[in-house]
């Protein structure tokens, strides 16, 4: 008769040993801090940017583009609370039907934003051509960062990621930086939105044409549809009548 000794070293490797499961990223974020941005101008060139990106690209359902939003992308700093988000950012290749309060990267598969833009003052500045620029290049990948401040009309600056650090963009002629992700430049353009005069931070197309704003657009076509209707009455053909 044979006979099987179990001994104590046996007896616990046939113990089941429980699965190991990582632990959960923090679900009590908070998505605004009460904080406003620097000025009525750093607002209305942050809505500048978003409102003619959507309006280029109205067809398009496969961006997100953020403005003032926090950015989660790590425990530690989700716990901390020690990060605000960009100005303004842009995530390509991603759906534009959830609802987001911020983007928090470890439900977006990991995604970070593909373009950044601080709207700088003298008293951001500091931080974001040092711990934000670093943050940027370091950790998102990010691979276009901008700065650009409302009140300085020859601040702007931007970085492209190359061989994982940034390298200053060089301006046109005309003082543009060129965005390859986006396929626009960024510049200058001087003209009153919402009352307010200044230099705003500005799209162009490839052509060097500026991308309009919805208000923009939609002017557009009424000058055109009134000059077209000034053409019919000099024919006498009345409008309705086509």
């Amino acid at each position: 008769m044979i006979t099987t000794e179990i001994s104590p070293k046996t007896e616990l490797l046939t113990k089941v040993i429980p699965d190991w499961e990582p632990p959960m990223p923090p679900t009590d974020l908070i998505f605004d801090d009460g904080e406003l941005l620097e000025s009525k101008r750093h607002r209305i060139a942050m809505n500048l940017l978003i409102d003619s990106l959507y309006q280029r690209w109205s067809a398009r359902k496969d961006f997100f583009v953020g403005g003032n939003m926090f950015i989660y992308y790590s425990s530690i700093q989700a716990k901390n609370r020690d990060f605000k988000g960009p100005d303004f950012f842009v995530v390509l290749n991603v759906q534009d039907d959830t609802a987001r309060q911020g983007w928090v990267v470890w439900e977006e598969n990991g995604r970070y934003p593909d373009v950044i833009v601080e709207l700088t003052s003298p008293s951001t500045a500091n931080v974001d051509i040092g711990k934000k620029k670093d943050i940027y290049e370091q950790t998102f990948r990010t691979p276009y960062y901008f700065i650009f401040d409302p009140f300085d009309s020859k601040s702007l600056q931007g970085w492209e990621l190359q061989n994982k650090k940034y390298q200053k963009l060089q301006k046109n002629d005309k003082g543009w930086l060129w965005c390859q992700d986006l396929e626009l430049w960024l510049g200058t353009w001087e003209g009153t939105i919402m009352r307010e005069s200044a230099v705003w931070l500005r799209f162009y197309d490839e052509e060097g044409n500026l991308v309009l704003l919805p208000g923009e657009v939609a002017e557009q076509e009424k000058q055109r549809a009134e000059r077209l209707a000034a053409k019919l009455k000099e024919l006498g053909i009345e409008p309705d009548s086509i």
